[in-house]
């Protein structure tokens, strides 16, 4: 025998502008990343501010070949974050993918989706934060096999920067790149970026643990140093003029 159902209520409501009042961020990151979100959550945190992630098809294995191929899928990973979101501010989080593709030609396909949101990448980002910081003689560190670790260093000797020490993990697995502790991170910029002739030190590729090493490689070094997820969201806050000033993340985000 069936029960007597209670009459359905239909309930009133308003709506308001939803989460991200202050600013609304979309991140593109690689299906193999196991290092960005965190440390991004940390870094782009606070009151009134949204992020959203979309991850794009990668191979894990790390070449100059794989890295362009996700030209290929980009369009339709920018489309997953939904545009009726209206981002300000969407990131491409891939240091080499954005070297390899073309800095110009990532930021053209997001905004083909997106035209109203403002965009960045890792790359790009730092060399803002270089002539933010107001250093031209910089160490190089990356996980990358030679070839790809070469483009992003004539990437960086094109926009007017001295690179006189590089160094790599020469490690093309992505999900190995992860796993890489951030001992070896700490010791590897210690390393590289003790010569004088280097006035900072730029550890590329978001898949790096590196956010929680960079205070303490800067006082031992007494120099800057920068990570590509760190000055991605530096990059990020400072396009939607959100304030950058947190403890523990390097010289950058205490830069006025």
């Amino acid at each position: 025998m069936m029960q007597n159902q209670a009459n359905l209520e239909t309930l009133n409501f308003d709506t308001d502008d939803g989460l991200g009042q202050r600013a609304r961020i979309g991140l593109i990151i690689l299906q193999s990343d196991q290092t960005i979100e965190h440390e991004m959550a940390r870094l782009l945190s606070g009151e009134g501010v949204a992020l959203y992630h979309a991850r794009i098809p990668n191979a894990t294995e790390v070449t100059t070949d794989t890295l362009r191929k996700m030209e290929t899928d980009l369009p339709y990973t920018a489309s997953l974050l939904p545009p009726s979101f209206d981002f300000d501010v969407i990131g491409y989080a891939c240091t080499s993918g954005a070297t390899m593709i073309g800095e110009d030609r990532v930021n053209q396909i997001i905004r083909n989706v997106h035209p109203q949101a403002k965009t960045s990448n890792p790359i790009s980002a730092c060399k803002r934060a270089l002539k933010a910081l107001k250093v031209k003689r910089i160490a190089l560190l990356t996980p990358y096999s030679p070839d790809v670790t070469s483009e992003m260093q004539e990437n960086l000797r094109a926009a007017g920067f001295e690179i006189n020490a590089v160094a790599s993990f020469n490690e093309s697995d992505d999900f190995t790149v992860a796993r890489i502790s951030s001992d070896s991170i700490l010791a590897a910029v210690l390393s590289v970026g003790a010569r004088d002739d280097c006035d900072a030190v730029f550890i590329s590729c978001t898949s790096l643990r590196a956010l929680d090493i960079i205070a303490q490689a800067e006082t031992k070094l007494n120099k800057p140093v920068i990570s590509s997820n760190q000055t991605l969201a530096w990059d990020l806050k400072r396009l939607t003029s959100l304030q950058s000033n947190l403890k523990n993340c390097g010289q950058l985000f205490q830069l006025s």
